[in-house]
């Protein structure tokens, strides 16, 4: 049963907005998605005033998220969607509700990472859980109104995404398309009640089963001949995990949908196709989830670029006349302008970060103009640029409607991509954290040393306006405001405001952690606040390299003239432990090295260095104790923690990757002295 704890008070609703952009109340601030506030209360002359106004600290593996505020009260989740709801001036906690995820999830707590956001409309917060339940909570007191399962708890598919109001209708997607045999859909239920109101499936199903009684079954033909082979046996992917927005004026909602599985298009559909309506901008009725129109971005995709990147709605000015547009910058890195009515092109897409893969996007048929190089043809590897993690990732964009510039955290990283030794004869794997169809790089084959920008983008003119080298790949999402200024959270643990137009530094914070959450600003009071939630993860080792156990994550709140202040830092000693009387098997540490990569690289790091997503394995005292390594791994005793539970895994592949830990623990650190704390069993 959910847990409602730590009464507090009443929400403060005296505090109601008194002025355009007192509240963000949706993921993008409003229904554009723009993550732009009309405030104008800090502005770029006197954001040098900006100081602390209070912080909190959270107890969580996870808090890459966003909160909401309304009326004055802050709403978060973090971790296992545990949604906290705040005084906005003082921080005091109102409430909170714990979902008891962990109670529940089993295997999905391998795939995926915490929350990414939640929703607000109607007295209601909203929030998705990673085993797949839309639960709507009362917002004056966080009592829970109703739960839906949306997904299939036998299946691969979980939630990490936020979910989405439109009128009346509260959305959700799903991920685990990388993972298993998952077909991607997007349901909408009504707020009130919990009952769905339509589903819309985004590839289609077994011909053999018919059609699936859905929104989208009028146009699963025209899809099902863009498909070949037997991609159903695998699911096709499709998953509508993050991106969406509600468009009022034409009373549309507008999804993303992601790549498909396996990540090769050659064994996913043999045949070829265009494989709708994967790596695509989707639009459909409000109402009915009937389905208007599509865009798609990346026909026949085979490099993981998909589009759930941010959906934003504006008006520009193009050829002398105002434009209804979304603004979209996927991982493929080109620019797209689209037109709301029709899904058509509005402008030829531009390079707001390097591509070798395409040349260019034809206007007359929207289709990009690729690289044959680019599809690897068989026996060959390929340099492809931007690569799978994206040129802009789910780290947000912002729209500022007085510059008319868009803010992207833009990546630089390029990737080899090949077919796998026996293409023909790939077969899916269950237990494989992520399933890409792709070959290991040829002996020989490098790549150029990845980097990061924050990018300013004039969407209208299609070209980039300003550019400043950030360090490290990933940077935390962007905001801007009516005052001139960008805020954006910095893995170096910085949280900084640019001016808008130009890109200068104005004013900067140290966070003592890495930021990859955008942050929100709000009135309360009659003050204008700016708050942000700290915390970092990667695949990859950065520098600073934000450990998991030493990161503070926290909520910190800003206004002008804040006079608060952190605590100082306290470095925790954890060294890479070993355990000379350990004797590694390098017969097992092969087979755990596989096992690592397919189940383990991405929270804990690439060469097991980790990168702030979990704990470093080196400097686990667990692995050298194999009933402890069991209970954690096989049957999941640390899920409450972030980590999943294996359990397909055998006791051979589990001594395995025991073996290749403490194999890769010496390889890596210093000599030294025998770990008390365990011996090898």
């Amino acid at each position: 049963m959910a847990a409602v704890v730590a009464m507090a008070g009443a929400v403060a609703a005296s505090r109601a907005p008194a002025v355009e952009g007192a509240d963000w109340s949706a993921y993008g601030r409003d229904g554009s998605e723009d993550h732009y506030s009309p405030l104008v209360q800090i502005d770029a002359g006197n954001v040098s005033r900006l100081g602390l106004a209070w912080s909190a600290d959270l107890d969580t593996f996870d808090s890459f998220t966003a909160p909401l505020a309304v009326g004055g009260v802050l709403y978060f989740a973090v971790g296992n969607s545990v949604v906290t709801a705040m005084d906005a001036v003082t921080g005091k906690q109102l409430w909170q509700y714990d979902p008891e995820v962990a109670k529940v999830v089993g295997h999905k707590m391998r795939a995926g990472w915490g929350t990414r956001g939640i929703a607000y409309s109607a007295g209601r917060i909203f929030t998705a859980t990673r085993d797949g339940r839309l639960i709507a909570l009362d917002a004056k007191t966080g009592r829970s109104l109703w739960s839906a399962m949306t997904i299939d708890p036998k299946d691969d598919a979980y939630i990490t995404g936020p979910p989405w109001v439109a009128g009346d209708k509260v959305l959700i997607g799903f991920g685990g398309g990388d993972y298993g045999p998952v077909r991607g859909y997007v349901t909408a239920y009504d707020i009130a009640s919990g009952k769905q109101a339509w589903r819309f499936y985004t590839v289609p199903g077994d011909p053999a089963k018919g059609p699936d009684g859905a929104a989208s079954d009028s146009v699963m033909p025209m899809a099902a001949k863009t498909w070949t082979g037997e991609w159903w046996k695998v699911g096709g992917g499709g998953n509508v995990w993050h991106a969406m927005a509600y468009d009022a004026k034409y009373d549309r909602v507008i999804f993303g949908t992601g790549n498909g599985f396996p990540w090769n298009q050659k064994i996913r559909s043999p045949g070829g196709g265009d494989n709708l309506f994967l790596a695509s901008i989707v639009a459909v009725d409000r109402k009915t989830g009937k389905y208007a129109w599509h865009y798609q971005i990346n026909p026949a995709d085979t490099w993981d670029y998909n589009d759930a990147m941010d959906i934003q709605l504006a008006t520009l000015s193009i050829d002398g006349r105002p434009r209804d547009v979304i603004l979209h910058a996927p991982k493929n890195g080109f620019f797209y302008v689209i037109d709301r009515a029709t899904g058509k092109l509005v402008n030829t897409p531009g390079n707001f970060a390097p591509a070798n893969w395409a040349s260019g996007i034809d206007m007359k048929t929207g289709r990009p103009i690729e690289n044959p190089a680019a599809r690897y043809p068989t026996g060959t590897a390929f340099v492809m640029y931007p690569s799978p993690t994206g040129a802009h990732a789910v780290e947000t964009m912002s729209f500022n409607r007085k510059t008319g510039l868009v803010y992207i955290p833009q990546i630089e990283q390029q990737r080899v991509v090949t077919d796998p030794a026996n293409v023909a004869g790939w077969t899916y794997k269950p237990g494989m954290f992520v399933n890409t169809g792709l070959g290991a790089v040829p002996a020989g084959m490098t790549v150029a040393p990845p980097g990061s920008n924050l990018v300013a983008y004039d969407p209208g003119k299609q070209k980039v306006a300003w550019k400043l080298p950030q360090n490290g790949i990933l940077n935390g999402g962007t905001i801007t405001t009516a005052g001139n200024l960008v805020f954006q959270g910095l893995n170096t643990g910085r949280f900084v405001a640019f001016a808008a137009d130009s890109g200068k530094q104005l004013w900067s914070f140290d966070a003592q952690n890495g930021i990859l959450g955008n942050a929100i600003t709000y009135s309360a009071g009659g003050r204008q606040y700016v708050t942000v939630i700290t915390g970092f993860r990667s695949s990859f080792a950065n520098t600073p390299n934000w450990d998991y156990r030493e990161q503070k994550r926290r909520v910190l709140t800003f206004v002008l003239d804040g006079k608060a202040a952190l605590p100082p830092v306290e470095p925790v000693d954890q060294p890479i432990l070993d355990d000379p009387a350990f004797v590694i098997d390098a017969a097992k540490a092969k087979v755990g090295a596989g096992i690592y990569g397919q189940s383990c690289v991405i929270c804990h790091g690439a060469g097991m260095i980790a990168g702030g997503a979990a704990p470093d394995l080196r400097k686990a005292p667990t692995p050298m104790d194999a009933d402890a390594f069991y209970q954690v791994v096989h049957e999941g005793a640390l899920m409450e923690r972030g980590m999943g539970r294996f359990d397909n895994l055998t006791t051979a592949e589990l001594e395995g990757l025991r073996h290749f830990i403490r194999q890769r623990a010496r390889e890596t650190g210093p000599a030294s002295k025998p770990n008390p704390a365990a011996a090898p069993k």
